[in-house]
């Protein structure tokens, strides 16, 4: 499981292609790595990936053409930048909100604002998760907890502080560029749930 609370950026150094698989070797800052086995969970812009070696702060990650397609991580080449965060302990803070590291769907930054001392950036999903979406919940973007802002048809925004663009590649982002969604796990079992009871449907009543 992981916060959402992005620990830092990493660099994605080198990329290998074969069959049905890519390994992304990823150099993350050097105390970010201390402690780190073989087998533990990182999540990469959100999508939870295992370490499969270690070259002193430089970590490799097997992903399958499958997490490929349904994320952003095929999109990724030598020297782009990544959020990244280790996976939660017992006992540590939530301060974001608990993810499991599944990436849903992705989205596409179709706008990006500028106003003094902030940045609010636009978000285009696709039409069947915008069920999912509700001014002031939950939602991951590339593996950052955030609050949504505004919900105008398949749009939404999130509204960030310099503090989140510093530490996270938001502070890059530009219109186009494609983000990882994780759904918020609470928001989806309680639509899902109230479908299932056939609370979504118009009401029949004159």
């Amino acid at each position: 499981m992981f916060t959402g609370i992005v620990q830092g950026i990493a660099t994605v150094d080198e990329i290998t292609s074969s069959p049905g698989l890519s390994t992304f070797v990823i150099r993350f800052p050097q105390e970010k790595v201390e402690g780190v086995t073989i087998g533990a969970s990182v999540a990469i812009n959100g999508t939870c990936l295992t370490v499969t070696r270690q070259d002193n702060n430089a970590l490799f990650f097997d992903a399958m053409q499958e997490t490929l397609r349904l994320t952003t991580l095929g999109d990724l080449k030598p020297g782009d930048e990544i959020n990244f965060e280790r996976a939660a302990r017992i006992g540590d803070e939530i301060g974001g909100h608990l993810l499991s590291g599944h990436i849903h769907t992705t989205a596409t930054i179709v706008e990006i604002q500028r106003p003094e001392n902030n940045v609010t950036l636009w978000f285009e999903v696709p039409d069947e998760w915008t069920r999912y979406v509700f001014p002031k919940g939950y939602i991951a973007i590339n593996g950052a907890s955030l609050t949504i802002g505004e919900v105008k048809g398949n749009r939404f925004n999130v509204h960030l502080i310099p503090e989140t663009l510093r530490a996270t590649i938001f502070g890059r982002a530009r219109e186009g560029d494609r983000v990882n969604i994780e759904i918020d796990s609470q928001t989806q079992t309680i639509v899902d749930t109230l479908a299932r009871l056939g609370y979504d449907q118009p009401s029949t009543a004159l």
